[in-house]
């Protein structure tokens, strides 16, 4: 019978950390738990007195993983042990001159304003047709990750002010605007076809699924697929590409890039300068159709 994994009590104690303190999502936790658990099982729970060469050995064995892989991996470790710092647990880090893998810059897939609006343009007959087409316009016109919009209650929803309040990363809240047509077709969804969803049961959430809770996200991405494969968009489209068309499509139309970090809930501006660079290489890309473009190039 294979032994059960028992975190070291140093894990244990960090985790309830960033669950309890941080409030990162169930997600992140369970990512970097199993980050630790691979980290802790190879070092036996021998943790507390590790040094840089043992680090660098651990890191060998992920030589065959992804350059961004590993990545995660070190920010993970490298975290647990400033943790231990700031407990006063230990006092050096032995991560502290352990340098990332350079990961190649991917820009992200989007779709184009025509795909989006074949993607928008739903035959409304069913009440779930109505819910799905609250929850795209919804999910375009405000650029929310996928968790954050199957977790919206109707509380969440201030339709006087065209805004809605969004609790992010780590539960932090933001006000994001609605604009005019996602609200107009989430107000047909709430109040003339959300109970006939709900069958008169009674939910805070706002998107109800066919068993009466709040759609998942595994819900959510098939619906997405769906769509998708009914309107011959081939592209592999996931909720957070409809985040990333929003993003796109603000900044080709001359949104400042500091206000769309406000919007997307980013931390860091660097997060959102992906989207500059992905506006540029379409310009340069629409560039080449310029009458005079080939001539000069030939000319040098």
């Amino acid at each position: 019978m294979k032994e059960e994994y028992i975190p070291s009590t140093l894990i244990e104690k960090y985790m309830e950390y960033l669950e309890f303190e941080r409030k990162l999502s169930k997600n992140t936790l369970l990512s970097y738990r199993n980050d630790l658990k691979d980290f802790d099982l190879y070092f036996n729970g021998e943790l507390k007195d590790l040094r840089y060469e043992d680090i660098q050995k651990y890191l060998t064995t992920l030589s065959n993983r992804v350059a961004k892989t590993v990545s995660h991996y070190i920010t993970v470790i490298n975290s647990f042990y400033q943790f231990l710092i700031n407990e006063g647990i230990i006092t050096n880090n032995p991560c502290s001159n352990i340098k990332s893998p350079k990961i190649p810059k991917k820009l992200p897939t989007y779709l184009t304003e025509e795909e989006v609006d074949k993607l928008l343009n739903i035959n409304l007959i069913t009440p779930y047709d109505y819910r799905n087409k609250a929850m795209l316009e919804l999910l375009y016109a405000t650029g929310l990750r996928i968790t954050e919009l199957v977790n919206l209650k109707i509380t969440d929803i201030d339709a006087n002010n065209a805004l809605i309040r969004v609790f992010g990363k780590g539960k932090k809240e933001r006000i994001v605007p609605v604009s005019d047509i996602a609200l107009k077709y989430l107000k047909i969804y709430v109040t003339q076809y959300r109970n006939i969803i709900l069958k008169d049961k009674v939910s805070d959430y706002l998107f109800i699924s066919n068993s009466l809770t709040n759609i998942s996200r595994q819900g959510f991405f098939k619906i997405l697929k769906k769509e998708c494969k009914r309107v011959g968009i081939t592209k592999n489209v996931s909720p957070h590409v409809l985040r990333h068309s929003f993003a796109t499509h603000l900044l080709k139309h001359g949104a400042d890039l500091r206000i769309i970090q406000e919007l997307l809930g980013h931390e860091d501006i660097s997060t959102t300068q992906i989207y500059a660079h992905l506006v540029n290489e379409k310009l340069k890309e629409d560039y080449e159709y310029h009458p005079r473009n080939k001539i000069y190039k030939e000319d040098l």
